[in-house]
């Protein structure tokens, strides 16, 4: 599964940014917890990946 490396902050509608650079052939999973960070109100955002087939 490939990440989003900036998410729309649900608190303000600024930018979140994924914490930390992951290599580019590290693969995600569903269950795994990825962190952004708003650069506008600077909230931390810890997201479980869902699957992708699920609704």
């Amino acid at each position: 599964m490939r990440l989003q490396t900036t998410i729309v902050c649900v608190d303000c509608g600024g930018r979140c940014h994924l914490l930390g650079s992951p290599p580019p052939e590290t693969e995600f999973d569903a269950g795994d917890v990825v962190a952004y960070r708003c650069e506008d109100c600077l909230d931390r955002w810890d997201l479980v990946l869902a699957d992708p087939d699920e609704d």
